[in-house]
């Protein structure tokens, strides 16, 4: 009832601001009235991959589903070059409440106009039992026969596969995003990370939104991914840090399509973050990266630079009013209280 063109652009602003001050400096999105995140997201000096949402309801901004993958290619004509910040994309809810039809419909767009595609995955044990009943096989094989895996297909969760599955994906080169905070607060479960790296599969890490995990912090992501594989697999040498890293960092900019993002290297583009290690919970420091995994939160992040731009200084925003974004989405919460 509340979401509205000028909900997502308060909160996609308010979003940014708390990414950039945790050291994001990448994000992707997909939700309905993307247009305002992503003019949200450009305004701010954040890069996005944002997707507009596609969905078999009646949806914020797209009253009338049968227009769901016509509001998606709308978005893309809106986008595609617009900004050098914003790769515009399309954001299929799921298997259970996209049909087969509309998912073959919004694939077909990203693949004409080279868009990425993302949807959620077996997120729970109750998608998968939904997806089973109505079409008669799991989710990933039932995406395969649509046609609908591909390198430029992203997972979202991915919780609940089995073999055969891990072995289509790995087949189609599409990737997964994890996300541990939002699983476990969800109660749907612990992603099989050591799984789909064995299998080749590409893995990122993602926070999910605030609905789900209550703060988009992905130091805390790679902490949890870590932790819980060791714990799954009850064995402290698996996922160790510098992998957890990569996750977040060159493994989820790859996942993207952006292969000269995520390392410090000559010749990659500048996107930086400068970690303060003058605190005592960082102190003494033998090894980074397990330090930056299993010690170091968002707040360290010191300083940002986004496509060359300094963004943050001394933890400062220099494109985006915190306390003005504050305000605004604090307005928009007494209304939805009541």
């Amino acid at each position: 009832r509340f979401v509205n063109s000028e909900m997502v652009a308060c909160c996609a602003t308010l979003a940014a601001a708390e990414m950039i001050l945790s050291g994001t400096t990448c994000v992707a999105d997909g939700y309905f009235h993307e247009d305002a995140a992503a003019a949200a997201f450009c305004a701010a000096g954040l890069r996005a991959v944002a997707a507009q949402g596609v969905i078999d309801f009646p949806a914020p901004g797209v009253p009338d589903p049968g227009r769901n993958v016509e509001a998606a290619g709308a978005f893309l004509d809106a986008w595609q070059g617009r900004h050098p910040l914003l790769t515009p994309g399309v954001f299929c809810h799921s298997p259970y409440t996209c049909g087969p039809e509309t998912l073959r419909r919004a694939k077909e767009l990203a693949r004409a106009r080279r868009a990425p595609f993302f949807i959620h995955v077996a997120e729970t044990k109750e998608e998968v039992a939904i997806v089973r009943e109505r079409y008669g096989t799991t989710p990933v094989a039932h995406l395969a026969a649509l046609g609908v895996l591909d390198p430029e297909t992203v997972c979202v969760h991915g919780v609940w596969l089995t073999e055969e599955e891990l072995d289509l994906l790995a087949q189609s080169g599409a990737g997964v995003v994890v996300c541990p905070s939002s699983h476990l607060k969800l109660a749907s479960g612990i992603a099989p990370v050591r799984e789909y790296l064995t299998k080749g599969i590409p893995v990122g890490l993602g926070t999910d939104s605030c609905a789900s995990n209550n703060n988009l912090d992905l130091f805390k992501e790679m902490d949890l991914t870590a932790k819980l594989q060791k714990v799954v697999h009850a064995d402290p040498s698996v996922l160790p840090a510098g992998e957890a890293l990569r996750l977040a960092t060159r493994g989820a900019a790859v996942l993207l399509g952006f292969p000269d993002l995520g390392m410090l290297r000559p010749g990659c583009r500048a996107y930086l973050i400068v970690v303060d290690s003058a605190a005592p919970h960082l102190t003494p420091c033998y090894r980074e990266e397990s330090h930056l995994v299993y010690a170091a939160r968002g707040a360290d992040v010191r300083d940002s630079i986004i496509g060359g731009r300094l963004i943050m200084a001394g933890r400062r925003l220099l494109t985006i009013d915190v306390q003005e974004a504050m305000a605004r989405v604090n307005e928009l919460a007494r209304a939805v209280r009541g």
